[in-house]
């Protein structure tokens, strides 16, 4: 570049060349106007301003004279500034000029982010940035330069604004936040980069700094511009505030690109129009596309095709999910699709809450900052889509279903007939070969005829053909002229699906067949070969080889290596067979083993990952298959994530074919897994299966294990009541057994529960009833988990000497039985009631050793507990900043529990935190959300605690106001028996 104005005045190869400082603003003008001709009055007034000289015409003369000879002496042509009656102008090339370089690795730069190639715009922004060397044309005064140089200084602020943009999506963040915080030191009224220092600073787990940098931007626009924030970044300083940027901070690597597609057919054909319009619809800005048609008429073909074709459009992800509208699986709910959706993104199973509301809400922030292309594959209805449509225009979501899909909005349907006979006849070519149609083409008319014009049976049919070269097309023909139709609910006339799945189960060798129809009876999607193997009754290295044979004759998919799946209409075919009369007793044999296989590999891993979990996992077969269960269950916990999505399944067809005790076995088997992993919808509803199963085979003990789980679902809901309702009639059962073992444990559930509710006495009553018979038989575990329960309540009930002394003795118990987790809950426990006491120093130091200890063994729940416990002692002694840090840290290990009651605590506490900083508004904002979350919930305490904290912060500027709040929260309080309500009635005396 010969000429530079990004930074001071630059010709050549020199930093200021041209001295002469009315030369100086004449080459600057030019400079800024390059390739157009400036008027010399214009000139004339960036020179002189309001008072030129008579002979400010004859001197400019001078002056552009003076910068030729500048320039010849700088090695560059005279004429490049040339002369025209109208005025003065340079001619050079784009590449001579630092400004028009930039301009143009902007423009490249945005191009790259349209089409989602982030790291190629970032490359670009920075190389364009590299060229600023301070501010455009330092060092010159002209009013008319400095006017014009102003707003290149605002083009590059621009830039570095869209390129941090791009470089919060890739990350790491933490590389910007000194040059964001440096920008806004420099142009403290611009939001976007005050917003992108609050993103950067969050997303390293800085909250605390992003909040600071909310707070002197709001001084800053108040003093200087006499108004509040803009929206967004209202906005952005909610989701901080709340902790909702707090998850996302704990990654600072960039998103990786997501690939989730089903692999696109490599003989796709037909439907070109439609490929083509749909296309042309989509970057016409049509981002949601509804593509109708019946059953096998390749409408997941289509949409798969479809998204492949535009996925460099959107690289940041590319989904896929089957909703399963029209399957023998009942639907999914959108809850449950979603959940899938974001563990395809990489959103941890323990990131994903139980609300769907709250779900949905992270699927739209996960999307935010992305360009996807998402594949919702079979719908049922658009109550089933709608809610898991995400914001915003930089998505393209494809929605198949055998149904018109009425009610998306902006939804562009397009239904999909069968083929034409030329693109049916094109499809039988090129899978059973051109050459081969070409040469019967009456017969090639009739294949296709017989299959309905349907690609799906074309296809099956041609890999038919492909397999018999032999073979002449007339001879499939009259096969599928004289062959029954196994499938006959899928005929349309003469066409029938059913027909093509026939021939290609014919050319599969009988064990083949077997296998095939016995995969049938599995209730899931996906399989490995151990289900193939249990299921054949064979040996895993046989059963592996006939998967293969299966997938070579396409009746089996290999999704991925080593798991497999059915079509739905394949496995439609495979349960016809398989339900032929002469074929029962195979059948529930297949079944029977299959349960069989699910359950004892389940109990083998959820006794190693429970804690006491043995009185309660009653399986007292052995295994039809142990070599196989012990081989699979080898992978731990990672088998029952994998399988979790099948196991209602399992429990609802363990009930619906009479094998009721195996079906409340797998729900119970499968419990921990779905408690730990937060997904208590599915908890609850196999467990619902499982006592209807275990109420019908006459088993109590049974029905009191099922009644007793099942509330553990409500009551990390936050459900007490429901909770409550369950344990009491699961202690009457097996009082009435007389079961000890379950008596003790059941009284220590429901105690919890009772406590949880804030029925003290209760609950109190139940540990020690429990107690009397841990005693009776020396259990010292039993005792310990009671002594547990007890100090946490008497804490809770305020009864803080009773706490310690019960603490104390649990801290005891736990040292002889050697066992980390309860040594870490005694310890915490004690911290908290000697903080609650007033001896802060041993309380601090016991504190953080069971904080150390509840990291050590992953006790999350307790972590969250003792952070928020050792944050409120940094707020008492004087440190806001660090207890709201704490907080957060809290809030966001409740977040991954799972816990909604723990949520609004950990939010009431850092909204505390908050206020002591003297942020009250921050802290407004927040209790009012806790206050009504805490509502929805029916959490009495919680609804306590935000009012109080909302009366806390009106009390100096709103007394009538606090009052209301105060009067609220000491009537709720009083309903709980919380000794917080001395706290109300003092302030309450205080206002008068």
């Amino acid at each position: 570049m010969r000429f530079g104005i990004l930074g001071p005045l630059r010709v050549g190869g020199g930093e200021s060349t041209v001295t002469a400082g009315r030369d100086r603003i004449v080459l600057a003008m030019l400079l800024l106007r390059a390739g157009r001709l400036v008027p010399v009055d214009e000139l004339v007034d960036a020179v002189w301003e309001e008072r030129p000289p008579a002979t400010a015409r004859a001197q400019l003369q001078t002056c552009v004279s003076r910068l030729r000879r500048r320039l010849a002496e700088l090695g560059l042509v005279a004429e490049t500034i040339v002369t025209d009656p109208a005025g003065y102008g340079v001619r050079i090339a784009p590449t001579d000029l630092d400004a028009e370089v930039f301009a143009r690795g902007v423009e490249a730069a945005r191009a790259a982010v349209a089409t989602g190639r982030l790291i190629d715009a970032r490359a670009e922004f920075r190389a364009a940035l590299a060229l600023w060397r301070g501010p455009a044309l330092a060092g010159i005064s002209s009013r008319s330069v400095r006017r014009r140089a102003h707003a290149l200084d605002e083009q590059r602020l621009t830039a570095l604004e869209e390129c941090v943009d791009v470089e919060l999506r890739l990350g790491p963040a933490v590389e910007l936040i000194d040059e964001l915080a440096e920008s806004v030191d420099q142009h403290p009224l611009r939001e976007r980069l005050r917003g992108q220092l609050m993103l950067a600073l969050s997303s390293t787990g800085r909250q605390a700094d992003a909040l600071r940098a909310y707070r002197e931007g709001r001084r800053v626009y108040a003093e200087e511009l006499g108004i509040e924030p803009g929206a967004e970044l209202q906005e952005l300083h909610q989701r901080v505030l709340a902790g909702d940027l707090a998850l996302a901070g704990r990654e600072s690597g960039p998103i990786a690109p997501v690939r989730s597609l089903p692999r696109a057919i490599g003989d796709f054909t037909g439907r070109q129009q439609t490929l083509a319009r749909l296309v042309k619809e989509v970057e016409a800005g049509a981002r949601i596309q509804l593509i109708d048609g019946m059953a096998g008429s390749g409408k997941t073909a289509l949409a798969v095709h479809v998204a492949t074709a535009l996925a460099g459009n959107y690289p940041d992800a590319q989904l896929y999910i089957d909703l399963h509208g029209h399957s023998e699986r009942t639907p999914l709910t959108p809850a449950a699709a979603v959940a899938t959706l974001l563990r395809q993104l990489g959103v941890p199973a323990e990131r994903v809450p139980t609300n769907q509301d709250d779900r949905l809400a992270l699927w739209r922030t996960e999307l935010a900052g992305r360009r996807a292309v998402v594949v919702l594959d079979n719908a049922a209805s658009a109550d089933q889509v709608t809610p898991l449509l995400p914001n915003g225009s930089h998505c393209l979501i494809l929605i198949t279903s055998r149904r018109r899909l009425v009610g998306v909005d902006e939804g562009r349907p397009s239904s999909l007939p069968v083929l034409d006979t030329d693109e049916a006849i094109e499809l039988l070519g090129r899978v059973a070969g051109v050459s081969r149609v070409a040469a019967e083409p009456e017969a090639a008319t009739e294949v296709v005829r017989r299959c309905g014009h349907l690609p799906l049976a074309i296809r099956l049919a041609g890999a038919r053909l492909a397999h018999r070269p032999r073979w002449r097309i007339a001879d499939l023909a009259e096969r599928l002229s004289t062959r029954p139709d196994p499938l006959a609910e899928f005929e349309a006339g003469e066409r029938s699906v059913g027909r093509a799945f026939a021939l290609s189960y014919a050319q599969v060798s009988p064990t083949a067949q077997r296998t095939f129809r016995l995969l049938g009876l599995h209730p899931g999607i996906r399989f490995d070969n151990s289900v193939a193997a249990v299921l054949a009754e064979l040996p895993l290295p046989e059963a592996q080889d006939l998967l293969d044979e299966l997938v070579d004759a396409h009746l089996v998919e290999e999704a991925e290596p080593g798991r497999y799946r059915l079509h739905d209409l394949v496995r439609e075919y495979a349960r016809t067979l398989v339900a032929e009369p002469e074929r029962a007793a195979e059948r529930r044999d297949a079944i029977g083993r299959l349960l069989d296989h699910h359950l004892h590999v389940a109990t083998v891993i959820a006794r190693t990952t429970e804690l006491s979990s043995g009185h309660s996992l009653i399986v007292t077969t052995e295994p039809v298959r142990p070599e196989l269960v012990a081989l699979v269950a080898q992978q731990g916990r990672a088998w029952l994530d994998e399988n979790l999505a099948v196991w209602t399944n399992l429990v609802r067809l363990a009930e619906a074919e009479g094998f009721l005790s195996q079906s409340w076995q797998l729900a119970r088997a499968c419990w921990h897994a779905q408690f730990e992993g937060g997904r208590l919808d599915e908890l609850i509803e196999t467990h619902t299966v499982g006592l209807r199963a275990a109420e019908e085979l006459g088993d109590d003990r049974a029905v009191a294990t099922m009644l007793n789980y099942l509330a553990s679902a409500h009551y990390r809901l936050g459900n007490f009541p429901e909770s409550i309702r369950l344990m009491e009639r699961s202690l009457d059962i097996v009082r009435r057994l007389g079961l000890r073992n379950d008596i003790r444990n059941t009284l220590g559930n429901l105690g919890t529960s009772y406590a949880a509710n804030f029925e003290f006495r209760r609950a109190q009553e139940c540990y020690d009833a429990g107690a009397a018979l841990a005693r009776q038989v020396r259990d010292k575990e039993a005792l310990a988990n009671v002594l547990n329960n007890l100090s946490i309540t008497f804490l809770l009930w305020g009864r803080h000497d009773e706490a310690l002394r019960t603490a104390r003795r649990h801290l005891g118990l736990a040292r002889e039985i050697g066992d980390p987790r309860r040594i870490g809950n005694a310890l915490g426990h004690l911290g908290m009631v000697r903080h609650r006491m007033g001896d802060v120093g041993p309380a601090r130091r016991l504190l953080r050793v069971a904080l150390r200890f509840k990291q050590q063994v992953g006790t999350r729940f307790g972590e969250g507990e003792v952070l928020n416990e050792i944050a409120t002692m940094e707020r008492e002694d004087g440190r806001p900043e660090r207890a709201a840090d704490l907080h957060r840290a809290a809030l966001v290990v409740m977040t991954e529990v799972g816990d909604r009651i723990a949520q609004c605590t950990s939010r009431n506490l850092l909204a505390r935190a908050i206020l002591d900083q003297g942020d009250v508004t921050s802290a407004l904002d927040l209790h009012r959300r806790v206050l009504a979350d805490a509502d929805r919930l029916g959490a009495r305490y919680e609804q306590a605690q935000a009012l109080l904290g909302l009366a806390r912060c009106l009390r100096p500027t709103d007394p009538a106001a606090a009052r209301t709040h105060l009067t609220r929260a000491l009537f709720l309080f009083r309903q709980v028996e919380s000794p917080d309500q001395h706290e109300v009635e003092r302030l309450l005396a205080d206002l008068g």
